[in-house]
Parts: structure tokens; C-alpha cells; sequence
């Protein structure tokens, strides 16, 4: 099996390259090569290769930055997803996309599942949300998989921001009114891979049943407060943590309140980790 993978330098394509290793042929191209913020070049590399498979993690997702750029956030996250899927559909081939818990407003009082409506509060998640629906409705085997708060060790991420900040500040003051789940990048591509395998063991009659979206976050859930102060505990940082209120820290980005999603559905096929034990193993 012949796979495109876009993204690979960002946090989930870098895990991805590694992780889809055992099922095919991995062809990641650089951005250079690949940019999504180009379609006449994506069609062509898409083409060019002819893929068996698309695996796309690759977006913009600089949140508060796409409140001032939407048209660039709507052509990366909305325009190429449209784009990939047309021609994974030319292609006969499948697609994975990745989205986000952005695309719920955060008004829930209990986990999302994924029949809830979305209703996104910014650009981002509108975007996002815009390439969920493409990819649904192109008629082609899919997965879309609806992630959250995602870390690692590589690239710009809360965590790496955290780690930082512990060892320069005697202080940290961290939102305590936002809550949802911290989710490793290499959690996301195992995941992936895993139901690739079983896709690929089962065939045509796996995606009839099972194609479709998917929550996948790790279990459990915090605030970004909770997040900082498991972060701040494991790495053995000597700043203190203090918590404030969205309001006291503001940002161009309306943010959802409540993004806990719910993964039952997911794990009916997979084991997903408590998000604690995924931290632990990610800074080990």
C-alpha cells in the first residue's frame, strides 16, 4: 500500500511517519513539496503519486493568528481537505483527516459525542470544520478523527511552552476554567496505525462498518491549570502554579469552556490512556 502523508515535520506527522511504518509504503514530502496552502500543487502531487491512502494531520493552526488570516486557515484546513478527498475519490483511494474539539462552542455540560452538533466560536474551528464536512461528503472510505489539546515533544506546543516558562519564572498563572483532555502526538498516530491494521486486515467491509468520525483523546480530563500542574509536578520544576479566569487572560480566539470529548465510540475498536499516563510516558 502506497501512503501520503502531508505534514510531516508538524507534531502528529512527525509521530506518523514512525508509526505507520509497518503498513505500506510512507511517502511524506516536505512542504516545500507538498503545501496545502497551494491546491494546483496538492492535485499535482496527489496525481503525481497515486496513492493508495491519504493521511492528513497537516493544518494551520495557529488559532488566535487565524482570527486575522481565515482566508489562509480556510484554503489549509477547508480548500485542501476538499481538494485531497476529490481526488482520493478520482484515486479509489481512502483518507484519514484529523480535526479538532474546536469545532464544539463548549455550552455542553457532559462530554461531546460525536453526534452532537458542532457550532464553532472562531476561524479555527469554523475551518476545521469546513474539512471535516468535505472529506464526509466526498463519498470516499474515511476516518475523521476529532483530537484535542495535542502535545509532544517537538514543535510549539502547551507543553514545551510550559516547561519553558517553569525553568525562567518563579510563577506561573494558568486559565482554570477551559476543560478537556491533553492529548500526546504519538497517542494520536499509534491510534492511527492501529486502526489502519485493522482496515487493511479486513478490508472493504471494515470501512462499511466502521469508516466515519471519531473522538480520539485520551481519557480523563482537566483544565489547562491541572494540565500545568501534573507538568510542573512530573518535571520536578520549582515555579508555583496559580490559577486565573479566562477573562484575565485574553485572547483574540473565543475559546470553548467544556471541549471534553467523549471516546467510547473509538474505544469499542482500540484502548485509549488516561491523558496523566500519557504525560508520564511522553517526558520519560
Amino acid at each position: 500500500m502506497k501512503i501520503l502523508l502531508t505534514g510531516a515535520s508538524g507534531q502528529v506527522g512527525y509521530e506518523l511517519e514512525r508509526s505507520l511504518q509497518g503498513l505500506g509504503q510512507v511517502i511524506a514530502p516536505p512542504r516545500a513539496q507538498l503545501d496545502l496552502a497551494d491546491l494546483d500543487q496538492v492535485r499535482a502531487v496527489v496525481r503525481a503519486l497515486r496513492p493508495d491512502l491519504i493521511v492528513n494531520p497537516a493544518a494551520y493552526t495557529a488559532v488566535d493568528r487565524a482570527e486575522a488570516e481565515p482566508a489562509l486557515a480556510w484554503r489549509v484546513n477547508a480548500e485542501a481537505p476538499a481538494v485531497l478527498a476529490a481526488e482520493a475519490r478520482l484515486l479509489g483511494a481512502a483518507m484519514v483527516q484529523y480535526s479538532t474539539d474546536y469545532v464544539f462552542d463548549g455550552s455542553k455540560a457532559g462530554a461531546y459525542v460525536e453526534t452532537d452538533t458542532p457550532n464553532p466560536l472562531n476561524v479555527y474551528g469554523h475551518s476545521k470544520l469546513a474539512g471535516e464536512r468535505a472529506v464526509a461528503e466526498a463519498g470516499i472510505d474515511h476516518l475523521i478523527l476529532r483530537t484535542s489539546w495535542v502535545y509532544g515533544m517537538r514543535g510549539k506546543n502547551f507543553l514545551l511552552t510550559m516547561l519553558r516558562l517553569g525553568k525562567e519564572r518563579e510563577e506561573l498563572r494558568v486559565v482554570c476554567d477551559q476543560h478537556g483532555a491533553p492529548t500526546w502526538s504519538r497517542t494520536i498516530a499509534d491510534t492511527t496505525a492501529l486502526l489502519l491494521a485493522q482496515a487493511g486486515a479486513q478490508g472493504p467491509a471494515w470501512w462499511a462498518r466502521h469508516g466515519g468520525t471519531y473522538h480520539l483523546s485520551s481519557q480523563g480530563q482537566t483544565t489547562w491549570y491541572g494540565f500545568t500542574e501534573a507538568i510542573v509536578g512530573a518535571a520536578q520544576l520549582p515555579c508555583r502554579v496559580l490559577p486565573i479566569d479566562s477573562a484575565a487572560y485574553p485572547v483574540a480566539a473565543a475559546r470553548p469552556a467544556n471541549s471534553v470529548m467523549a471516546s467510547d465510540k473509538l474505544r469499542a475498536l482500540c484502548h485509549l490512556p488516561h491523558w496523566r499516563d500519557a504525560l508520564a510516558l511522553c517526558l520519560a
